[in-house]
This record gives structure tokens, C-alpha cells and sequence, in this order.
């Protein structure tokens, strides 16, 4: 059974009931020891589940439905998610941000690898299926099958960190590689790290990254597994959903909603059949994958949008601590507020640019400017973390001049004080003071906020190589001999002997 057969109306994508029934197939999940006989109930899932589910709900609330959907082109005669179908025009893009955007707003830029994340990938399917050769029908029937359902993807792609010594061939103990060929598919084993969401997604997108990417026939390879698939298995991280259900949602909102679990992510044995796979024994096209495939662009593009609202959250938020504890005024503060908010604007002028000044690609299909979204990924890693630096440097206690939990205002010896102690300035009462503060460490000073920094940081690679590969981008496309063109004009205008023309002066 797949799991958009729970769809009752094949002309639509999931609702948020549907979602939560598909995700009730059997899948291997771990944690803390023991297998999860259902990730919608248990307590390291299910609010995050939720949180995906109201996703879902969204798409059919008539509040959201114009902003966030289209029809489909498949024939269906239903109707989408913006982002998960092909953009070939300007104001496809733009209709592709405003989805983007509209479902982040939903979690307030906290969860960032939502079903519009592997629709990145999806939605070049339907433009480039010659890209993958043999697989081509593959890569079209799974563009149909994902913009029809919108069913929920995940993706593993990096290596485990062991063994970094060695190539990525002499770790295939490790690392994911093909056992055998047999009737109707291929059997793979191996592991990959870190599969995000991965206990509440439908699928999973098995590929290679750029960096450890391998000539070895065996290790040549991508394609998508449904996670029940026998043999997969998912062991997860600690849950900072579960640790914050000891305490009122008060005292953790976004730990208690937004945790997108982590798992070492492995197969054992499990059967890939045919149709599943886009690339197979073919290293060429596994090492063009990042260049030619047109994922790159689109990650860039939704990274890029969801980090921009998650920066209007912390503007916010940052705004309201200053003036609930009376910093509001002091130029300190306000010249780092200020530094926040043009952050907030820089990311959004790279957003806007990636939708209003796109790249042609194949046909008539467009892709997000990838000048812009290259920009994108290089600074967002270094400016979340010294967003974060701003709210320790300028509210500073404010962050842990705090009561244990919400239980300690319905104790009567301990009230009158923390209404006395823990007032807020500005006319801003004591239980609005400490939920706003509760609210910023929650971002920056928790397990929940310590993973949101380490995956800012390596969201889109490593320091060295998006770096690199900006320069690469910059080498073939010929831009860098553009503007290496444009110092060799400057240079001519001049030599040992004075002016080369007769447009300036010679100082004789």
C-alpha cells in the first residue's frame, strides 16, 4: 500500500487527518532503546507530526488555499502546492515564494525540511527528465506522483563521518552500495546521516552529495524507498519534543512543536525496485547530479525564503524583549537590533531575487537565479550564528532571570513575587515578560536552539566548499572572465607612456 492511497480524493494533495493515518504503516523507528510502534502517538513525534499535519490543512483553508496552491499539469484536473510544479515564467516563481513562505509562516522559519523541501528536487523532474537516461520515465512518473499528492520527502545524502580518511569505495562497510541485482530491482545496504523528519515521512531520497560522491559502479547511485520499506531502519536522536513534554508548552513552544527529529538512517538488504531509481551504476551523472540536475537552485530558493521568515520571527521577538525589560532605548541595542533587521532585508532581497530574475533552464522551464541563491548559502551560515551572538549580547540576563516552569505562578507563596521581581518595563506584566523570554531561549539556549545553530551552520555544506563552488559556478559559467574582461578594459585606457586615449588629460 502506498501512502497516497489514504487520499480519499485522488484530485488533491493529503489533509492533515490523512498525513497522520499514511504515517501508520509499520516503519522501523527507534528510540531511547525501543522500536516506536507509532510515530503519530508517541511523545518524541507527535507534535511535530502536527506541526506537519496543519501543513496539509492549510492547503484546503480557504484563508490559504489561493496563496499556496495552483493546478496541477498533470492532467489530474486537481490541484498543488505551488512549489511542486514546474516554474516557467517569473510569475510562477513568485507564486512559488509566496507558497514557500506561507507554509514556514506556520512554523515561524523553525522547521525547515517541510514537504516543499524535496520539491526542490520533485519539480525538476517534469522539465529535465532527459537528464536521467535510461530512468527517464521513472523521473516522470514520479513528478506526477509527487505534485498530485504532495506526499512528504526526505532525503539522505551525506556519507557518516567515518573513515573521512579513506575513499568513499574502501568504506562500502559503511557507506550505501549495491549488494546484488535480483528479479525486478537491485538489494542496497549501507547507511547515511543526517536523515532529517525522517520517522514522519512518506519517502526518503537516497543520493550522493557532491563531496563524496564516487567513480565505484556500485556506489553510483540514487533513488527513492518509502520508509516502511523492509529492512530500512531509522535509529533517532535524542527528542527535545519528548524532554519538553515534562513541562507546559509555556515553558518550551517551539521545542514542544517544531523538533524535525534527526536519524542515523540505515538499510539493511532492502529491495530498490526498477521504477524507484533515477540514476544506477552511472558515475557520470552522479557527479554532474549538483549542476545539471537543478536541485541545487531550488534548495537555495526554499532555504533561502524559510530562513528569511525565521529572521523576521527573531527581529520580532528580539524587538519585544528589549522593550519588555527597558533596553529599547539604549543605543547599544538599537544599533543591534538594526544590524538584525538588515539581515532580515539582505535575506529577503536574495529571496526576491531568486523568483524575479530567473535563470532559463530547459525549454521553457525557469530556475531560481542561482547568483542570488550562491549568495544565500555562503552568508546564512555565518549570520545566524552572530543573529544569535545579538540576543545574548544585548539581552543578556533578561535570557535566564526566570522562574523554573508555569507551574510557578499557580503556587501562592511564590506569585506575588514574580509578579513584584519579574515585571516586564513598559506596562508589560510579569507572566508576559517571562513567556517572551522563555520564548527567546528557547531559540538560543536550549538543545532545540543548539541544533537550530548547527544546522544553520551546515545546512547547505561545508564552510570550504560552497565557497569553493561559487568560484566554480563563477569559472564555467564564464562570469568570472566577464569581470576579469572588465579590468583588462580599465587597464587599457592606460600605459607607461600616459593615457591611451584622448578622453582624460596626461599630466604633462
Amino acid at each position: 500500500m502506498r501512502p497516497e492511497d489514504v487520499i480519499a480524493d485522488k484530485t488533491r494533495p493529503f489533509t492533515g487527518a490523512e498525513y497522520i493515518q499514511s504515517l501508520r504503516d509499520g516503519r522501523e523507528v527507534y528510540i531511547d532503546g525501543e522500536r516506536v510502534a507509532d510515530v503519530t502517538t508517541h511523545p518524541a513525534f507527535r507534535n511535530a507530526v502536527r506541526s506537519i499535519a496543519r501543513l496539509y490543512d492549510a492547503l484546503h483553508d480557504p484563508k490559504h488555499h489561493a496563496d499556496l496552491t495552483c493546478p496541477t499539469d498533470t492532467g489530474s484536473g486537481g490541484y498543488t502546492h505551488k512549489f511542486f510544479r514546474v516554474q516557467r515564467s517569473t510569475e510562477d516563481l513568485i507564486g512559488a515564494q509566496q507558497a514557500i513562505a506561507g507554509w514556514s509562516r506556520l512554523s515561524y522559519g523553525w522547521m525547515g525540511r517541510t514537504p516543499d523541501y524535496k520539491a526542490a528536487y520533485t519539480n525538476t523532474l517534469g522539465a529535465n527528465a532527459e537528464y536521467y537516461g535510461p530512468y527517464k520515465e521513472n523521473a516522470l512518473a514520479w513528478y506526477k506522483r509527487a505534485q498530485e499528492a504532495v506526499p512528504f520527502m526526505n532525503h539522505a545524502i551525506v556519507n557518516p563521518p567515518i573513515d573521512r580518511h579513506k575513499p568513499a569505495e574502501q568504506v562500502k562497510d559503511v557507506f550505501v552500495h549495491v549488494e546484488k541485482e535480483v528479479d525486478g530491482g537491485i538489494i542496497v545496504s549501507g547507511a547515511k546521516v543526517v536523515a532529517t523528519s525522517a520517522a514522519f515521512t512518506h519517502y526518503n531520497y537516497m543520493g550522493q552529495s557532491s563531496k563524496t560522491a564516487t567513480e565505484d559502479l556500485d556506489m553510483s547511485l540514487m533513488f527513492m524507498v518509502p520508509i516502511d520499506a523492509p529492512g530500512l531502519k531509522l535509529f533517532c536522536r535524542t527528542s527535545y519534543e519528548r524532554a519538553a513534554a515534562a513541562q507546559s508548552p509555556f515553558d518550551y513552544p517551539l521545542s514542544s512543536r517544531f523538533d524535525e527529529n534527526d536519524a542515523i538512517f540505515v538499510l539493511d538488504r532492502v529491495f530498490i525496485p526498477w521504477e524507484d531509481i533515477f540514476i544506477y551504476r552511472d558515475p557520470a551523472r552522479v557527479l554532474s547530479f549538483y549542476p545539471r540536475s537543478g536541485f541545487t537552485q531550488g534548495f537555495q530558493f526554499q532555504g533561502c525564503t524559510r530562513f528569511a521568515v525565521k529572521l523576521d520571527f527573531l527581529a520580532g521577538l528580539l524587538a519585544k524583549a528589549l522593550r519588555c525589560i527597558g533596553a529599547d532605548e539604549n543605543r547599544f541595542s538599537q544599533v543591534h537590533l538594526g544590524e538584525v533587521i538588515a539581515w532580515r532585508n539582505l535575506f529577503w532581497s536574495l529571496s526576491n531575487a531568486m523568483a524575479h530574475n530567473p535563470d532559463p533552464w530547459v525549454g521553457d522551464a525557469l530556475l531560481p537565479s542561482l547568483q542570488a541563491g550562491q549568495a544565500y548559502r555562503v552568508f546564512a551560515p555565518d549570520v545566524y550564528p552572530r543573529v544569535k551572538d545579538i540576543i545574548e549580547r544585548t539581552v543578556t540576563s533578561g535570557l535566564i532571570y526566570l522562574p523554573s516552569s508555569a507551574k510557578d505562578f499557580a503556587n501562592p507563596a511564590i506569585a506575588p513575587y514574580l509578579e513584584r521581581f519579574v515585571r516586564g518595563s513598559r506596562g508589560v506584566g510579569h507572566e508576559e515578560r517571562i513567556k517572551i523570554m522563555k520564548l527567546l531561549w528557547d531559540c538560543v539556549g536550549t538543545e532545540f536552539g543548539g541544533r537550530h545553530e548547527l544546522y544553520e551552520r551546515n545546512y547547505a555544506g561545508g564552510w570550504e566548499d560552497i565557497r569553493a563552488q561559487t568560484l566554480t559556478w563563477a569559472e564555467r559559467s564564464g562570469a568570472l572572465k566577464q569581470w576579469e574582461g572588465l579590468v583588462d578594459q580599465c587597464m587599457a585606457d592606460y600605459d607607461t607612456h600616459g593615457w591611451t586615449g584622448d578622453t582624460w588629460v596626461n599630466p604633462e
